[in-house]
């Protein structure tokens, strides 16, 4: 089985506990917090996908990690993945949880990055925009700034891209200018 399937699985049956227990809330920040330590930290990432390591060490530094703080059913989704061996699964049931639920809740999830930290200002139009290509009330933006952009924008919808960096745009005038000087040559 496909490591996708697995996770789309296990992240579905947990969505649906969460909500049958009426806190969807709580297991969104649990799997917000293990995405962002899986992103984060190097060393946890790397245990968590080592063969080496014994399930019950893994889970011993989860229960570790997500004692404070996390739901019950949260402990309890880590204690099962652990018993059938699916650590290295996590980052992505996780991942996927997040999927799930922000099609539940009706939220389109947008990555927008800049050279700079967006000021609320531009965090409103860029809202704004994937609001009406989406059409989705609710938006959630993964902010991420990268210096090499030189100046603009690369907004992220799914599968749709509009890159407005002007690194993208000397690219293509670097690509048609050689383009043209082929052509004169030839």
């Amino acid at each position: 089985m496909s490591a996708y399937r697995v996770a789309s699985r296990y992240a579905k049956s947990l969505l649906e506990l969460a909500e049958a227990k009426g806190i969807t809330e709580q297991v969104r920040e649990d799997m917000n917090r293990l995405v962002l330590l899986n992103e984060t930290d190097a060393e946890f990432a790397t245990l968590i996908k080592s063969p080496i390591v014994s399930s019950e060490k893994k889970l011993e530094v989860l229960k570790s990690l997500f004692k404070t703080g996390s739901s019950e059913l949260t402990l309890s989704f880590l204690e099962l993945v652990s018993h059938k061996g699916r650590e290295a699964f996590l980052p992505l049931m996780a991942k996927e949880f997040l999927k799930q639920y922000n099609v539940h809740e009706g939220i389109q999830s947008a990555e927008v990055v800049t050279t700079v930290p967006l000021s609320d200002k531009l965090r409103a139009e860029f809202s704004k925009i994937v609001k009406e290509i989406s059409g989705k009330d609710k938006v959630e933006l993964d902010e991420k700034v990268d210096k090499d952009l030189i100046g603009g924008f690369v907004l992220k919808i799914e599968d749709r891209q509009l890159d407005e960096s002007l690194k993208s745009k000397l690219r293509a005038l670097h690509l048609d200018f050689t383009q043209n000087l082929y052509e004169k040559k030839f």
